[in-house]
């Protein structure tokens, strides 16, 4: 059975402090849950899919005011939007613009994304809470960035895999390790509620930078497959092949007008089902 390496997209810190802020033991715990969401999609016997899932969330919290690196703020997850610096709310008012609310900013940053985060409803609000901090601070940092890259090479290195499926920020993080890493090569690569062609978010800031306005998937993957629930607020444009050459298959589904986003959807859909199938023989 072939290989499959599973990159984790946002809000994954409590696996961290759950496994006692150790990395390899998040990346354990979340590879369980995931071998129990692929096999809702694929059936038969379960087993174990993921040979690995590459942990990095743990380099996207505050080393600034204790985070990894000790300190007394050392346990807390990223700080509010409440406290959120620049970086941060420029990535809100970016998604936000990408939604269609508040296109016209006006006035400090703060004030309007405590202006957003009041106008949009319970569940929009906490994925937001989490999105804009942990997005802006891969983008911003460069510090952080490597090493959430060393992270995943260091994981597809070890392991070989054929497959990686690669969730939300994961798949930021993969596209740019696997360009970084021309050494890794991979048959298949498949992308889950990617906000890869985010424009003014995430589009323009990816390294390599895009040519033209077109990325383009990196050279060592054989097939890139891109699946995006219809209403994720993640995956805008859910479509990436308007922004990336090299997109062999794409797939808009319709996951759950609530839990759109989710990990556990996601690999449990069976649109995952024709791409997989040829690596599980």
């Amino acid at each position: 059975m072939a290989t499959i390496v599973g990159v984790h997209g946002i809000g994954k810190y409590n696996y961290y402090l759950d496994a006692g802020r150790s990395a390899p033991g998040a990346a354990e715990a979340m590879r369980l849950k995931w071998d129990r969401y692929l096999h809702a999609a694929l059936g038969g016997d379960a087993r174990a899919y993921f040979s690995e899932i590459a942990y990095y969330s743990h380099h996207l919290h505050d080393t600034a005011h204790g985070g990894e690196h000790g300190g007394e703020h050392g346990d807390q997850p990223p700080r509010s939007l409440a406290a959120m610096e620049s970086p941060a709310q420029q990535v809100l008012a970016g998604w936000a613009r990408n939604l269609g609310v508040g296109e016209h900013v006006t006035g400090a940053l703060k004030s309007f994304t405590g202006w957003l985060l009041d106008r949009l409803d319970g569940r929009s609000a906490a994925f937001a809470k989490l999105f804009a901090p942990e997005v802006a601070a891969y983008l911003t940092d460069e510090a952080r960035r490597e090493q959430c890259r060393h992270a995943v090479a260091d994981v597809i290195r070890k392991n070989r895999p054929k497959v990686v499926i690669a969730h939300s920020l994961g798949s930021v993080v993969t596209y740019e390790t696997l360009w970084a890493n021309p050494d890794l090569r991979i048959e298949l690569l498949i992308t889950l509620g990617s906000p890869l062609g985010m424009r003014n978010v995430v589009f323009e800031r990816l390294l390599p930078a895009p040519i033209n306005g077109r990325g383009e998937r990196p050279k060592g993957v054989g097939r890139w497959v891109n699946i995006a629930d219809k209403d994720d607020i993640a995956a805008i444009p859910p479509n990436l092949a308007v922004s990336f050459t090299g997109i062999d298959a794409e797939e808009l589904v319709n996951l759950d007008w609530i839990d759109f986003h989710t990990a556990e959807k996601y690999l449990g859909c069976p649109a995952l089902d024709p791409y997989l199938r040829p690596f599980l023989a």
